[in-house]
């Protein structure tokens, strides 16, 4: 999933990655967002899966608050 957004910005923007170039981007973005998981699970004291959706929810929530809700 996360590497087809990756072909779709290539794409939207014309630029062209090469597969150590990709494999590079995914892998910090994999550990950017295993670290937000696991500190959200430790801050909680719940497992991996909650400290997702808790992750999840607060980013859904921040992006409400800066961009408000638009019937």
């Amino acid at each position: 999933m996360t590497v087809s957004y990756f072909e779709w910005v290539q794409d939207l923007y014309g630029f062209f990655w090469t597969e150590h170039e990709v494999n590079n981007y995914l892998e910090r973005t994999m550990a950017a967002a295993f670290k937000e998981v696991y500190a959200a699970s430790d801050k909680y004291r719940v497992d991996m899966r909650t400290g997702a959706y808790i992750t999840a929810v607060a980013r859904v929530a921040e992006a409400t608050r800066v961009r408000g809700i638009f019937p």
